[in-house]
C-alpha cells in the first residue's frame, strides 16, 4: 500500500536544524585548530552540499531564472559563502539557511550588475565604432540587414539609456549623501 503524505508535513531541500548542528561542529573545529595552531579544517561535505542546494534553488526564483550567466551567479554565491562561512555565529543566530541565502542573494545581485556593466561597455563600443553602418553598406539582402539593424539599435539604445540613467541616479545619490555628511 503506498504511503500517503501528511499535508501538514513540509519537506525542504535543506534541513536547517541539521545544518545548524553541523555549523556548530564546524565552528568548534575551526576554533580548536586556531587554538592549537594546526591547519584549518575543511568545510564538511554536508555544509557544502547545503550551500550548493541553496544557490541552485535561489537561481530558480523568478528574478534570477532567465539570465544566461546563471552558472556564474551560482558560482559567485558558493564562493562568497565559503569566504564568509566563519562570520556565522551560532550564539547569535540559529538559522544558517537564512545566512547563506542572504550571501548568495547579494552575490547574484553583484553578478547581474557586473554583467550589465560589461554589456554596456560592449554596446557602447559597438556604437562608437559604427560597425553596424559597415554591415549596412553591403549590396545584397539590404531589407533584411535593415530589419536586423533596426532590431539591434532599438534594443541597444534602450539598454544604453536605462544603464546610463541608473548610473546617473547612483552618482546623484552619492553626491547627496556626501553633502549630508558634510553638513553633519
Amino acid at each position: 500500500m503506498p504511503k500517503t503524505k501528511d499535508k501538514n508535513t513540509r519537506h525542504h531541500y535543506v534541513d536547517n536544524k541539521l545544518l545548524f548542528q553541523e555549523m556548530r561542529k564546524y565552528k568548534e573545529a575551526v576554533n580548536q585548530s586556531k587554538e592549537e595552531g594546526t591547519e584549518r579544517p575543511r568545510v564538511p561535505n554536508y555544509i557544502g552540499e547545503c550551500i550548493m542546494k541553496i544557490a541552485q534553488h535561489l537561481s530558480y526564483k523568478p528574478n534570477f531564472i532567465n539570465y544566461t550567466y546563471k552558472e556564474e551567479m551560482i558560482s559567485d554565491g558558493i564562493e562568497n559563502c565559503l569566504l564568509y562561512i566563519d562570520n556565522f555565529n551560532p550564539e547569535k543566530s540559529s538559522n544558517p539557511f537564512a545566512y547563506f541565502t542572504q550571501i548568495i542573494y547579494y552575490a547574484f545581485i553583484r553578478r547581474i550588475q557586473k554583467e550589465k556593466k560589461q554589456s554596456y561597455v560592449k554596446y557602447k563600443s559597438l556604437e562608437n565604432q559604427e560597425l553596424l553602418d559597415e554591415v549596412m553598406s553591403g549590396p545584397d539582402n539590404s531589407q533584411i540587414k535593415r530589419g536586423v539593424l533596426d532590431f539591434i539599435h532599438s534594443n541597444m539604445d534602450g539598454f544604453l539609456a536605462e544603464f546610463e540613467e541608473t548610473q546617473r541616479k547612483k552618482k546623484e545619490k552619492a553626491k547627496e549623501k556626501r553633502m549630508q555628511n558634510k553638513e553633519a
